[in-house]
């Protein structure tokens, strides 16, 4: 039993709003265990509930309630199922091949018993389904009422995302789609036996599809499609539809009592808020549901300035739940129009603005091949409506948008109209789609400084290079759906997607798992005496959180720069702090520094998860060096290089999962050193162009710093980091303090043609003076054109002439190389 002052305690400091709204809940759990409130209406009490304003005087039918549900409640839906007849042969059109047969596929195995769910494929739940069995467990579970189950323990229940997938019946708009395409009866009969097979084992408040109001309102939503799916089906019967609707009214009383205001204020309530507006806005049957209406759109309004930071970045730090806020809002904005209630002008411009944030983040972050980092928790379920899209592939809610804001840079990067437009917006939807005049983003990269996210990339074509960092925090709340991911990266070289997180694969099935996938050895960051940055508490907590510190960001034409540190690791007993900067050179390569500020004695590894697609080698190469690299059968590659004291490569195997319940085997290698007091490491990354010899580095010796020559594309790049801030960095050529610097030297010439500089007051080069500057310049970039400089600094712009050769000691060349 629990102590009466350790509830007080609990009770201490918070509002008294929230202490009324968890005492009526805490009331209405009560009431409903004593048998109050949960029962369903019988014929004659669900009459007391209708809006007498829609059917006016007389007694009301099941036929009448039938005619009158479909008459107030198609107009305010989603076009494509105003007539059902007109969007199947449009879709058939649109879609053609493929994406119809999908539907028939899994419309088929639906009928035979067989499901999809999560990452999971083929699970075989039967024919007659037990809606309380947790197939991949195997456990039944118990009649009870819902709030005697704990929603985070699996022992009795198994994992319940599995089975609420199932109960979800997110799989009646597949069998919808189906029944469409080919009027075939029996998929409408199969949604008839499954949702009355359904309300005869689920009485309201009982087992454990009650326990989670967000699973409440995805049910609820997905009852509402199917219902104009299968309305000209001989298997929704009147009766059936009667039934059904009182269920519906259970649903959205359980929602409006149990809302996820204090308990998980984050996509579940704004889910069960969506939930909300569409009993609201379907249900005008039913007397309750303005009340709905207007709790739910109230609530949805005030979350987007909560749970969406200013850049647009979702606040617990998961590209899997960014979008799923941007299908809820995007269904919220399309059901707001059709019924025609918006707040004031102000508001809804507000809403609007915000909206497009969140999509602008998705657009970003979207990786050449198109699909999206998974980035943070990924619970792998999914917002109507369904399509046939990789799970990682979030354009489907960029089509939708392009439409829906005029935006043609959403229509770039969504590249084709998606199935989900089609269904959310119906044909005129898609002409619309077609009409939108597709252009790329006006930036290339760009800084999300809220979230703590920094993509850089060379543009927007299939085989640019790209590279996300990420320097935010572990995620808002509990921080229970962020990764102890600090200063990881994501990579794409030449459009081939390379370096990827983890994933998530489990919340449930053990906290082995669940902690091996959100700590930092899933993550491609540093890691120091195979600590975790943040160290995990419970399965959605976390006992320390590493603090990350943004430092610098230059988005330049040229190159972009970031740099940043967080302190996960002042907590060991020799402190260290980790800090990353990375060099992005567009249309070339990347350099990323690695320094761990320590006085301790402590081990290094550089984590870097590989792509399931990635067949990565370790490499001996002409200069010496161990690199990784990769050729493909085009000739096409990358090759990779970290230098670092007394290290070496190791290669594992480990798991990425791209679906929760899914993990699959996949390339790991570590770059691992030990060392004593401060750290550095410097890696390469660089494509493997056919046509040209394989990319070699080599290090040499230079006074003041570390310098590094770089054979590339028949050109010889000289780098060098200054040791220390304004360390002066000498060589035969030049002088310079700029902490960052970089030269190209073409073959056959003796001066470079090209410099990129970061965080320096001078340079000289030979006996010229170029820049001599009284405050640190954050940047300067200058290229040559026959003996004239030009230079362009984060401050000023100016030519000066240059000396017609350069000493002939300085060749960017190894005697090893020949």
């Amino acid at each position: 039993m629990v102590n009466p002052i350790d509830k007080l305690k609990k009770l201490k400091g918070r509002s008294w709003t929230e202490l009324r709204t968890r005492g009526e809940q805490a009331f209405s759990v009560y009431s409903e265990q004593l048998g109050l409130g949960t029962k369903l209406p019988t014929d004659r009490e669900f009459a007391q509930l209708l809006n007498r304003k829609t059917f006016g005087k007389g007694m009301i039918s099941s036929d009448v309630l039938f005619e009158r549900f479909f008459e107030t409640s198609a107009p305010r839906f989603f076009p494509s199922m105003t007539d059902t007849q007109l969007s199947i042969s449009a879709f058939q059109h649109r879609f053609r091949g493929p994406a119809i047969a999908n539907v028939i596929e899994r419309a088929e195995k639906i009928i035979d018993g067989k499901f999809d769910l999560l990452g999971y494929s083929n699970v075989d739940v039967g024919t007659a389904i037990d809606w309380h069995y947790e197939p991949i467990s195997g456990k039944h579970l118990p009649i009870k009422h819902w709030k005697q189950f704990d929603e985070l323990d699996s022992e009795e229940t198994g994992d319940k995302k599995i089975i609420w997938e199932i109960n979800r019946h997110q799989h009646f708009f597949t069998l919808g789609v189906a029944y469409l395409l080919t009027g075939e009866e029996r998929y409408a009969a199969t949604f008839a036996r499954h949702i009355g097979s359904w309300m005869e084992q689920n009485p309201p408040g009982y087992g454990v599809n009650w326990v989670s109001s967000l699973e409440v309102a995805f049910r609820a939503i997905s009852w509402l499609w199917a219902l104009h799916f299968f309305r000209d089906s001989h298997s929704l019967t009147p009766d059936l539809l009667h039934k059904v609707l009182k269920f519906l009214y259970q649903h959205g009383r359980h929602l409006e009592k149990y809302l996820s205001t204090y308990f998980s204020p984050n996509t579940h309530l704004t889910g069960e808020a969506l939930g909300l507006f569409y009993l609201g806005t379907q249900l005008e049957v039913l007397d309750r549901a303005s009340r709905w209406r207007e709790l739910g759109s109230e609530i949805l309004i005030a979350e987007l300035d909560r749970q969406i930071h200013d850049d647009g970045v979702y606040f617990e730090q998961s590209t899997w739940y960014q979008r799923y806020t941007a299908d809820f809002y995007t269904h919220f904005l399309i059901l707001q129009a059709l019924y025609g209630v918006h707040p004031d002008d102000k508001v809804q411009r507000r809403i609007e603005t915000r909206c497009q944030s969140i999509f602008d983040f998705l657009l970003y972050v979207t990786r050449p091949d198109g699909t999206t980092p998974i980035i943070g928790d990924d619970d792998g379920g999914r917002s109507l409506p369904l399509s046939a899209s990789r799970t990682n592939d979030f354009r489907g809610c960029l089509s939708t948008a392009a439409v829906l804001f005029d935006r043609g840079d959403y229509k770039h990067i969504a590249g084709s109209l998606a199935e989900e437009t089609f269904w959310l917006l119906g044909e005129e939807g898609a002409e619309g789609f077609a009409n939108v005049h597709a252009s790329p983003p006006r930036q290339t990269s760009r800084a999300f400084p809220d979230g703590g996210y920094y993509v850089m990339r060379d543009g927007w074509a299939a085989g640019d290079n790209y590279m996300l960092v990420d320097c935010g925090e572990l995620g808002a709340l509990s921080g229970g759906h962020g990764h102890s991911d600090a200063l990881a990266i994501e990579v794409a070289i030449g459009g081939k997607t390379l370096l990827v997180d983890s994933g998530t694969y489990t919340y449930h099935e053990s906290s082995e798992l669940r902690d091996y996938f959100r700590t930092t050895t899933a993550h491609n960051t540093l890691m120091i005496d195979d600590r975790s940055q943040s160290e995990p508490g419970g399965k959605f907590s976390w006992k320390t959180r590493a603090e990350t510190e943004p430092i610098t960001w230059i988005a330049e034409e040229r190159f972009n720069f970031f740099e940043g540190a967080h302190n996960g690791y002042q907590r060991l007993e020799d402190p260290a702090t980790h800090r990353r900067s990375i060099l992005y050179l567009k249309n070339d390569y990347a350099i990323m520094r690695d320094y761990v500020d320590t006085l301790g004695t402590h081990e290094y590894a550089l984590n870097f998860h590989f792509n399931k697609e990635t067949n990565p080698a370790i490499e001996d190469t002409a200069s010496g060096v161990l690199g990784v690299g990769e050729s493909s059968t085009d000739g096409d590659g990358w090759r990779m290089f970290t230098f670092g004291d007394n290290g070496s490569w190791q290669r594992k195997e480990s798991w990425i999962s791209d679906n929760y319940g899914k993990r699959i085997n996949a390339p790991f290698l570590r770059f691992v050193s030990k060392g004593t007091g401060a750290q550095e490491f410097f890696t390469f990354m660089l494509p493997a162009d056919r046509g040209f010899a394989k990319p070699e580095i080599f290090e040499t010796a230079v006074a003041g710093g570390r310098a590094f020559v770089v054979n590339y594309r028949g050109y010889w790049d000289l780098f060098v980091f200054a040791d220390e801030y304004d360390q002066i960095v000498r060589t035969e050529l030049f002088n310079t303090n700029f902490r960052f610097f970089w030269a190209r030297l073409s073959q056959g010439e003796q001066l470079p043609e090209e410099f990129v500089m970061v965080g320096g007051t001078r340079f000289s080069l030979g006996n010229r003076e170029i820049i001599n500057y009284p405050a640190e310049l954050k940047f300067a970039v200058a290229r040559r054109l026959g003996t004239r400089l030009n230079v362009r600094t984060s401050e000023n712009v100016f030519s000066v002439s240059l000396p017609q050769k350069a000493p002939k000691t300085f060749i960017l060349k190894s005697p090893d190389l020949g």
